[in-house]
């Protein structure tokens, strides 16, 4: 059972969750229209996991006899600039998405709420994850500089990502 204040926050993170969705779609959006399909394929199955990590909170939350509330997503930038610049803008973003998993965890421990704790790790050796992906993908950017070749040999390498769903 989640007390009040948990199935709160549960459901500020579903929310937190889906707008990382909406942004990476945005960004795939950029990336498409700008003849970078590689790129566009990596922030697609980006908006996929953010999707299946939302639905997984939502799971949660039904199964512990709490109540899913959604409220509006707000609206990703239209434009985010180079490459580089556009990881640079997802390691921020996956950072603040760690910091809310963090006080999740932190509220789950204050509540002395321990399934929501187990719960939780998951989404904590995710994050570890997804910063190491971008910072990857950063280090790489920069080594690449100004190379056309080298950033459409990166673009193919990212065409052929997939999304794996989660369990």
């Amino acid at each position: 059972m989640l007390t009040e204040k948990m199935n709160k926050a549960l459901n500020e993170q579903i929310n937190k969750e889906m707008y990382s969705a909406y942004l990476y779609m945005a960004m795939s959006a950029q990336c498409t229209h700008d003849g970078l399909n590689g790129f566009g394929n990596w922030f697609m199955v980006q908006y996929h996991e953010e999707m299946a990590h939302a639905m997984k909170i939502y799971d949660y939350v039904n199964e512990q006899g709490g109540k899913v509330t959604l409220e509006n997503i707000e609206k990703p930038p239209e434009q985010f600039g180079t490459p580089l610049e556009m990881f640079q803008a997802t390691l921020k973003h996956e950072q603040f998405v760690t910091s809310s998993i963090n006080n999740l965890v932190a509220l789950a421990y204050e509540e002395k709420d321990y399934a929501t704790q187990i719960f939780l790790q998951w989404f904590v050796t995710e994050q570890i994850e997804e910063e190491a992906n971008d910072n990857d993908m950063i280090a790489k950017l920069k080594l690449i500089g100004n190379d056309g070749n080298g950033l459409f040999m990166l673009d193919k390498d990212l065409a052929s990502r997939t999304f794996t769903q989660i369990n």
